[in-house]
């Protein structure tokens, strides 16, 4: 039996419930948020000069969502595994549901059945995989196909060569942090699409390979140095994933979020007081990749702890104007009081939690301390249903959304869990006319 077959049938044997349809919805309402609010940038630009939804094309519409999703930096984040899993799966099982012209309780439970098998091969990647690897870009795929292969009714069989043809288009390299490229957004494009299309050719008998996972020359031999296969069906009986996954307040890469939510608390203590010097305790991970006390753009900014800790702390608020061009040129000098470094006890938590020590002198020789061991989200801290809406209400308005349009949706998408049609989204061309806004109105 192969990895692959045994994580099918673990989640098919799994139960759900309407709070979790409703938590799912939920998780629809702030991706698609997300995507919809990025729609002015220069990236949601490219990506519909080169991949329109004009066309019927339902891999290429699953690239389009999954590209536009990641890039407010806003989208959901599971901690354990180190994937944004929504941005990969939503936009996979929105795509083929419109097609198909499913309701909202096939969508939900397509989408629960996706954060599922991408978070349980993430979780099995290792630790090490991260430093090279984008996990939500390798390990996407696997949720985007297992999300397609619930819609569109694979058999165990299908199901498994999906997942096999999904894991060998698996890529995504960190490489584009060094100068702030674009590539972050295409790696949740092609996660999406590419699930979609094994799915697709599943369907019509095209092949995967089984052990994927644990061949000798898959998955975990080749991206994995310190691989833990036994996450891939660890706990069957546990809460699905999505209920762990955590949401994003902070419009910033996830591992700046516990010092940021540290920061915050100590400006409200420090106030007005000039600062000295400012120290940062993180783990590992959040090191490898958001070490950067220069950032030269505002990506580089949303991936620097020094911007986001300075930012923070000298304004009260994280917002997408907070790594814009005045904001790093006025915040420098606060920036370079910040100083970054490991902290053991926090590290030795991750990834189960993603923590923080943050330690702040002022000039006239105050120290003010603050620690998260989860931060603000998290479903150990987590962010209620209304505050979810009033998230999903800004960013679409940031993205060009009027209000009343905004309602629509929001109203459209809260109705899924009593299986309202996906269709009724409008989100797609070929979708039925309503009163909810499509791409066309971003």
């Amino acid at each position: 039996m192969s990895l692959s077959r045994d994580l099918v049938r673990l989640i098919r044997a799994r139960p759900y419930s309407r709070q979790d349809l409703e938590q799912a919805s939920l998780f629809v309402l702030d991706t698609l948020a997300c995507a919809l609010g990025a729609g002015k940038t220069e990236p949601a630009r490219i990506l519909r000069a080169i991949a329109p939804l004009e066309s019927a094309d339902t891999p290429r519409g699953a690239f389009h969502f999954g590209g536009l999703s990641h890039i407010l930096e806003m989208d959901d984040l599971h901690r354990d595994s180190v994937t944004h899993p929504g941005c990969v799966v939503i936009p996979a099982a929105l795509a083929v549901a419109t097609r198909d012209d499913r309701g909202g309780i096939a969508f939900l439970e397509a989408v629960l059945a996706g954060y599922e098998a991408c978070c349980r091969v993430g979780m099995a990647a290792g630790k090490a995989h991260y430093r090279v690897w984008h996990n939500t870009s390798t390990c996407g795929p696997f949720g985007s196909a297992m999300a397609a292969a619930e819609l569109i009714g694979l058999s165990e069989d299908q199901a498994v060569w999906a997942l096999g043809n999904a894991g060998t288009q698996s890529s995504g390299l960190w490489q584009f942090l060094e100068t702030g490229a674009m590539s972050k957004h295409l790696h949740t494009a092609r996660a999406a699409e590419s699930g979609v299309l094994a799915a697709l050719m599943a369907e019509q008998g095209f092949t995967g390979p089984e052990e994927i996972l644990e061949g000798k020359k898959g998955f975990f031999a080749g991206l994995c140095p310190d691989p833990v296969p036994d996450a891939v069906t660890a706990e069957p009986q546990r809460t699905w994933e999505l209920t762990r996954t955590s949401i994003k307040p902070w419009p910033c890469c996830r591992h700046t979020h516990p010092s940021i939510d540290a920061a915050l608390e100590l400006r409200q203590a420090i106030g007005d007081a000039d600062i000295a010097n400012v120290k940062v305790g993180a783990y590992q991970a959040a090191l490898d990749v958001c070490d950067r006390p220069l950032p030269q753009d505002p990506y580089s900014a949303k991936f620097s702890l020094q911007h986001c800790v300075a930012a923070a702390l000298s304004d009260g608020f994280v917002v997408q104007s907070s790594f814009d061009a005045d904001a790093r040129a006025r915040l420098a000098a606060d920036r370079a009081k910040v100083e970054v470094g490991l902290a053991a006890a926090v590290d030795a938590a991750y990834p189960a939690s993603w923590g923080t020590q943050l330690d702040v002198e002022t000039t006239d020789g105050r120290r003010f301390s603050a620690a998260r061991r989860d931060a603000k989200g998290d479903p150990e801290n987590p962010v209620n249903a209304a505050e979810m809406t009033a998230k999903a209400r800004t960013v679409l308005a940031d993205g060009g959304i009027g209000q009343n349009r905004a309602e629509a949706l929001i109203a459209a998408i809260l109705a899924l869990p009593d299986d309202a049609p996906v269709r009724s989204l409008a989100l797609f061309p070929q979708a039925k006319a309503g009163a909810t806004p499509g791409m066309n109105d971003v």
